[in-house]
């Protein structure tokens, strides 16, 4: 089998030259082809990928982009370039900090054995990151949950197979959000555990407000569902508290409201025009192996 492991990367190649070694540790007793495709989404430093080890891994490209368009748009741009571009029969895009565990790719391969039309998703069991954030996370699983009627416990940390990158290039949701946008393509996909790693290098990069605009982007790829049951809620606890409304009791209304707001404003990035013509953004490809 051909897999190729698609990085995206910004302003981190010291993590990203680490994962790339520990890539190429643990797909020593793989027997199969590997390869390594880094998008450089327009980083603002000047260092590049240093790796002394890469003897089990084919090549290795790193992409440049011209302009930053955010960590969604990065993978989706990779996942039309590979497939448009490249020979392969599954990819498996994962974050370039650390974060998700190279030593996970031996279960992604394993399961293959079992079911290879499937795409398998990472469905996390552990996280590394504090209690304020695994809260927020937590709570963000839940409003996607209630609103939407998808349980997506899972990232970007999955294996596709090529049936699957081909409908998700041809779905405009996979410009704003990845999970989100598999989510809505596969229906039936497998999973294996897995345990959120800690970063190679530097603090972590998602800020609460990514952490907000991340889960709007996920819930508005199922923006009907999100309308129609705000409006159930509406006229069940309109009807519930109907002798006892005040400025508390409409609280949960106003959240309401502007939970359907947000997501019908940020649905707004899904462009599959714009996903069309992402690879327009680059800027060159450096062969580095």
């Amino acid at each position: 089998m051909k897999i190729i492991i698609l990085i995206p990367v910004y302003n981190d190649f010291q993590s990203a030259s680490k994962l790339i070694e520990d890539i190429n540790s643990v797909i020593s007793n793989l027997k199969h082809e590997f390869s390594i495709i880094a998008i450089n989404d327009a980083s603002t430093d000047k260092s590049e990928v240093e790796i002394s080890s890469t003897d089990k891994i084919k090549s290795i490209k790193i992409i440049k982009m011209n302009e930053n368009r955010g960590h969604a748009r990065c993978i989706a741009s990779g996942l039309k370039y590979i497939f448009e571009n490249q020979e392969f029969d599954y990819i498996i895009p994962m974050d370039g900090d650390g974060e998700d565990r190279p030593e996970e790719i031996e279960k992604f391969v394993e399961f293959l054995k079992y079911d290879n039309t499937k795409p398998i998703v990472g469905e996390r069991i552990k996280r590394s990151e504090g209690f304020i954030f695994t809260l927020s996370y937590n709570i963000h699983k839940l409003i996607t949950y209630i609103f939407t009627g998808q349980s997506i416990k899972f990232g970007n940390y999955t294996c596709l197979p090529k049936a699957t990158v081909e409908k998700m290039i041809n779905e405009k949701a996979t410009w704003s959000s990845f999970s989100g946008s598999l989510a809505k393509v596969e229906k039936n996909r497998s999973t294996i555990p897995s345990i959120r790693g800690s970063r190679y290098f530097g603090p972590s990069k998602m800020s609460f407000f990514n952490l907000i605009k991340h889960s709007l982007s996920i819930i508005a790829v199922f923006k009907t569902n999100v309308i129609i049951r705000s409006i159930l809620f509406f006229l069940i606890y309109i009807f519930l508290i109907s002798e006892n409304l005040s400025y508390v009791t409409s609280i949960p209304l106003i959240g309401v409201l502007a939970l359907a707001i947000s997501v019908l404003a940020i649905s707004k990035r899904e462009n599959i025009s714009e996903l069309n013509d992402s690879l327009s953004n680059i800027k060159n490809i450096d062969e580095i192996k």
